[in-house]
């Protein structure tokens, strides 16, 4: 029977997997469906746009012809006519000369005909008819203003649309997902010596496989990447997984984009724990700082917040922040009470303030650094039942490395109330590494990745990050990988780090 219910749920889970990553499919579908409708209509709309802005010129270069052809003929028309008046004056003063010179052949009187032949003769001389050019001074022609567009219409006939890139292919061999850092290869399956830069698209999710296209996050651009290969760097790995798509783009136009590839970016995401730090430490997702004003006169009021559910304020906070919650993180309301809101406060001198999120397994980094002033302050880890008056490293459910700049300067790995004292020079910033499952604590110059200390143990509870902190403040940096120097320092390391057996040897404060 047993056996049976395990077969079935099972089949349950594959089916309901199944079901939502078809119903992932249609959504996407949709998007594209609804996509191709939009894409269509604004590239019919520019379709009609150049269109016009072709007709426009045509009509304007068709209007300055038609301008051109109209002058010219104005300019022949017009000398025609001036010659024309010309030779009419001119003919009709030679025809007035003719009847003159005719009438005067009937003069009898030869005094008055030779008279008459001098006046004849100097008109004649004096006369337009015998000045005037009978060239046209224009021709009829006007083939210098005919045209031939036979080749700008065959140009209009090889008219089509742009030579738009194939879409490359991203290569995940060849992607680096190492010290929160990503490095995303492709390459183009058709060598196309047209294509100027490479636009890369990104963006963070929690889901795996093709990317969702509901409850996402939007798609940042990286544009004009020149090669085929780009690195983001300085990510803070805030969701399980990054989906990453690429185009090709060349003078005009970009190409179709490459099948999204999804790279996982896990890492450990938590904030610090408001609902039972102390009262002298003022808490805000990852930042602490010691408050003197804290304490019994804040007390009734911090409760009455919290009666007010100020818990779940501090969990809308959280989800507004980071915009995705942590694979593991669950909001502070819908904690279950064993894990938070049922723990006592921190209270006496135990100026202590928790993680939110507990490490349950793997291998996980976070990064600690104390304002300059800070008197006092320890950075380690500790189990879930660590007592309200508890300091860290006082018991033996919590480890940790502690910095007193308090009167004398002491720097020291503390477990089980032992205190080794550590010769080594204080870090700007210190980084932290547990390994749940290999039993390891150890704490590293976060700059230089120098090993502080290293606890070798057994963790048998989950374990949540701890600080301590008076006079002073810190703040973490959190959604980190475990950096690859780190990695190679776990591996190399070989009798250099302390463990929780040696302390057990030392004097106890």
């Amino acid at each position: 029977m047993d056996s049976q219910k395990e077969a079935l749920q099972r089949i349950i889970s594959t089916l309901a997997n199944k079901n939502d990553e078809i119903q992932n499919f249609i959504d996407t579908l949709n998007h594209t469906l609804k996509g191709v409708q939009e894409n269509s209509s604004n590239i019919l709309s520019e379709l009609d746009e150049e269109f016009d802005s072709l007709y426009s010129i045509l009509d304007e270069v068709k209007e300055s012809m038609i301008n051109c052809i109209k002058q010219e003929q104005a300019r022949k028309s017009q000398e025609l006519q001036s010659q024309i008046s010309q030779c009419n004056n001119a003919l009709e003063n030679s025809e007035e000369l003719l009847e003159f010179a005719t009438r005067s052949l009937d003069i009898k009187e030869p005094e008055e005909f030779s008279k008459a032949a001098r006046q004849i003769k100097d008109r004649v001389t004096m006369a337009s008819a015998f000045r005037l050019s009978l060239k046209p001074k224009v021709s009829d022609n006007m083939t210098h203003l005919m045209v031939d567009f036979s080749q700008e219409r065959q140009m209009l006939q090889t008219l089509k649309f742009l030579p738009v890139p194939k879409a490359p292919e991203i290569d995940p061999v060849e992607c680096l997902v190492a010290d929160n850092s990503v490095t995303v290869a492709w390459r183009m399956l058709e060598e196309d010596n047209k294509i100027d830069h490479f636009i890369l698209e990104h963006r963070k999710t929690n889901f795996d496989g093709l990317p969702r296209v509901k409850d996402e996050r939007c798609w940042e651009i990286i544009d004009n990447i020149k090669g085929t290969e780009y690195t983001l760097s300085g990510l803070k790995f805030d969701s399980k997984y990054m989906n990453f798509r690429v185009r090709a783009c060349n003078k005009a136009v970009a190409g179709e984009y490459s099948d999204p590839v999804t790279l996982e970016t896990k890492a450990l995401n938590f904030n610090l724990d408001n609902s039972s730090s102390h009262l002298n430490l003022k808490v805000e997702d990852t930042c602490v700082e010691w408050d003197p004003t804290g304490g019994k006169g804040q007390e009734s009021k911090m409760k009455g917040k919290e009666n007010k559910g100020s818990v779940h304020v501090t969990s809308l906070k959280k989800h507004t922040r980071s915009g995705t919650p942590s694979p593991k993180r669950t909001s502070v309301g819908s904690r279950p009470p064993a894990v938070r809101g049922s723990r006592d406060r921190f209270t006496g001198e135990s100026y202590t303030v928790l993680g939110d999120t507990a490490i349950e397994s793997g291998q996980h980094y976070w990064e600690v650094k104390a304002q300059k002033d800070c008197k006092s302050y320890s950075v380690g880890v500790a189990y879930k039942t660590l007592g309200k008056f508890d300091q860290l490293g006082k018991t033996n459910t919590s480890w940790c490395i502690h910095v007193n700049n308090w009167l004398q300067n002491t720097f020291a790995a503390k477990h089980n109330n032992k205190v080794k004292a550590l010769d080594v020079t204080v870090p700007e910033k210190i980084g932290v590494f547990c390994d749940f499952d290999g039993g390891q604590l150890s704490f590293y110059d976060a700059n230089s990745k120098q090993l502080l200390y290293s606890f070798k143990t057994k963790f048998t509870q989950p374990v949540l990050p701890g600080f301590m902190v008076w006079c002073g403040g810190l703040s973490l940096s959190t959604g980190m990988q475990v950096p690859s120097a780190v990695r190679t320092l776990q591996k190399s390391e070989n009798g250099m780090t302390g463990s929780a057996s040696s302390l057990n040897n030392i004097v106890t404060q």
